[in-house]
């Protein structure tokens, strides 16, 4: 194992975090326990299995001096990403009480931020009071593993799957540090677009920022405190809608958030009249059989949900609207295409402003509405099946509410974070996704 140089948006992860806000995914999952002592058996697996497995034994490091004569200016104030000589997976792998709550137990340890001197992740084992499950809340910092890098190491820790055999790459040439005086013509043109690129993504948050009314509903002051819960669909309801409708899964999901919203919002009294919350949707810019290579590949489309709009097929015509219009635009241009601004930053500028740049995601955005995606094949731990299994995002500072979801082996799964003290109801958003599909079919209906 080798030490290498975090990416800028790793880095910008790694400098925004704070105690209150911690920039760390999660995911639980659900497993069918065929004996009471499953889940101790499950937490010695996880510990055995982690000892092996190099990129959880990973740790992150300040770098102050400099890395090479090209990158000096931008890598001087940055961060390492190298082996930690002391790593023990018991010290990430926890085996707690019997809960009957999951959810419950998930959000208090989802509040907790993870050490930053040691590997950042942590597994913990959760047995349930029924002795016929048990769960596993795998908790990865940001700077750590995007969705797909995290999969790979979670999977790394679950019983073997049979995926199909990755095709070789060829190799790329060794390359030099110092560029080639013929192409310097390409990249003064690659470095203008590049500067263009950003003023065009800079003007575009600008004019986001003054975008339709949102909600207090959408905004807290740092609590540090965590709720979370899970919903599940079937995923031939969402396909019943997407065929009725048009437009792709992916529309019909948005959509189904912006009316669970609406319902929400109109049952706590807040009312959704007026209110179009611009929601941040992450877009990969890595493909799914890339995802060993290490740092954050990732931009993202910015859109108000229609959450103001009373009919629910308008709700999915206007989220369809707005994403084919992302989509035609691409994920390098707009306001939330700001993730690839980090590439603009001296490591210095990511490590002092980043308490700045938390500060001003609640101008950016009020609502994270993220894809993580999953195999299609069983998940398991020691012979139990994978049942359930909720994809977390972190919060951003002044946020109260992020939604992320993943379809697994029939189901479409949604996670919901929030901030306890913002979201008490976090259980009545919830019910409101399941009557939301429930709407949308009925609409449906000729």
């Amino acid at each position: 194992m080798t030490s290498d140089l975090l990416a800028p948006l790793d880095l910008a992860f790694w400098n925004i975090e704070s105690a209150e806000h911690p920039m760390h995914l999660g995911a639980l999952g659900v497993f069918a326990a065929h004996t009471p002592t499953a889940g101790a058996h499950a937490a010695d697996l996880l510990a055995a299995r982690a000892a092996a497995v190099p990129g959880l034994r990973m740790r992150i490091r300040d770098a102050w001096r400099p890395s090479g004569l090209l990158r000096a200016p931008f890598s001087f104030g940055g961060a390492t990403r190298e082996p930690a000589p002391d790593f023990d997976p018991l010290d990430h792998v926890r085996l707690h009480a019997p809960t009957a709550d999951f959810q419950a137990a998930a959000g208090r340890l989802m509040e907790r931020p993870l050490e930053r001197g040691r590997p950042p992740w942590e597994a913990h084992v959760l047995p349930g009071e029924d002795g016929v499950s048990f769960a596993v809340l795998f908790k990865f910092h940001h700077a750590l593993a995007d969705g797909l890098r995290a999969l790979t190491l979670a999977a790394a820790v679950l019983d073997p799957m049979d995926l199909p055999a990755r095709r070789p790459r060829p190799e790329e040439p060794a390359r030099s540090r110092v560029p080639d005086v013929r192409r310097l013509p390409d990249l003064v043109r690659g470095a203008v677009s590049d500067v263009g690129r950003a003023l065009d993504i800079g003007a575009s948050v600008a004019v986001s920022s003054l975008a339709t009314r949102s909600s207090a509903a959408f905004t807290a002051e740092p609590s540090g405190t965590r709720r979370t819960a899970g919903v599940v669909l079937d995923i031939d309801d969402v396909h019943l809608v997407r065929k009725a409708v048009g437009g792709t899964v992916n529309d019909v999901l948005i959509a189904v958030v912006a009316g669970a919203l609406r319902r929400w919002l109109d049952e706590r009294g807040d009312g959704s009249e007026g209110v179009a919350p611009r929601a941040l949707i992450p877009v990969s810019r890595r493909r799914p059989r890339t995802a060993h290579p290490q740092g954050n590949r990732l931009s993202g489309y910015l859109m108000p949900l229609p959450v103001d709009e009373p009919d629910p097929l308008r709700r999915l015509a206007t989220v369809r609207t707005a994403m084919d219009r992302n989509k035609d635009a691409g994920p390098h241009r707009g306001a939330g295409a700001v993730a690839l601004l980090a590439d603009h930053v001296p490591a210095l500028g990511h490590r002092f402003g980043g308490p700045l740049v938390a500060q001003a995601a609640r101008l950016w955005f009020d609502i994270l509405v993220t894809s993580v995606p999953l195999p299609g094949i069983p998940l398991k731990l020691g012979g139990h099946a994978v049942t359930e299994v909720y994809p977390f995002a972190p919060l951003a500072r002044g946020q109260s509410l992020a939604v992320a979801i993943s379809t697994y082996r029939g189901g479409v799964h949604f996670g919901l974070v929030a901030d306890a003290q913002a979201v008490p109801d976090l259980d009545v958003l919830a019910r409101a996704v399941s009557e939301e599909v429930a709407g949308l079919i009925a609409a449906c209906d000729p």
